[in-house]
């Protein structure tokens, strides 16, 4: 499990992530934006994790990109060396569509977008942040709030496969590492 505190002149955030609770998964979010409260409940329940937020901030985009900043450094951290490492997941809600595919690869690249700036920023920065390779496929949908919470809701299904847990690396050049020399 991890715990994470980012504090800037800006924002002050709290995370707290077990992406492995599975069925008992429970979620705590009180950043003080509804919205934001309401895609990390979904987020958190669709993967399957004990995720506890606690944010405040300046402004609307502070907060929300501190948040995804935060979290994603949190799941870098929990990210287990054998993984499945791959995930996606397809969710339809009401007129949307929406299609999301990753690779905890440890190499950051997001392609969205979904019709939000400030949701979209919050999918990069996560993605950033917590080193994977994010696609998401807007597919269909016309309401923006469908839009941006099937996407959360699709990544929650993508990471849940992803992060579980497997028997070896994943990967056909066995486990990467980089060490630091001194000098």
């Amino acid at each position: 499990m991890s715990i994470l505190r980012r504090e800037t002149g800006e924002t002050r955030v709290r995370v707290r992530l077990d992406p492995f609770a599975g069925a008992e998964a429970t979620t705590r979010i009180a950043t003080g934006e509804p919205f934001l409260d309401h895609m990390l409940t979904a987020l958190g329940k669709y993967a399957g994790w004990d995720l506890e937020v606690e944010a405040t901030g300046d402004l609307r985009h502070h907060l929300i990109e501190d948040v995804a900043i935060t979290l994603g450094a949190a799941l870098r951290d929990e990210i287990p060396e054998t993984c499945r490492r791959y995930g996606d997941a397809t969710v339809v809600m009401d007129d949307a569509m929406v299609h999301v595919a990753l690779d905890l690869v440890g190499r950051f690249y997001y392609e969205g977008p979904v019709p939000s700036s400030l949701y979209d920023h919050f999918l990069r920065s996560f993605a950033e942040n917590a080193r994977i390779t994010l696609h998401v496929r807007v597919l269909r949908g016309r309401d923006k709030h469908h839009v941006v919470e099937a996407a959360f809701k699709a990544l929650g299904l993508a990471l849940r496969q992803a992060v579980a847990r497997g028997d070896t690396v994943f990967s056909t050049k066995g486990a990467v590492r980089l060490e630091r020399e001194n000098g």
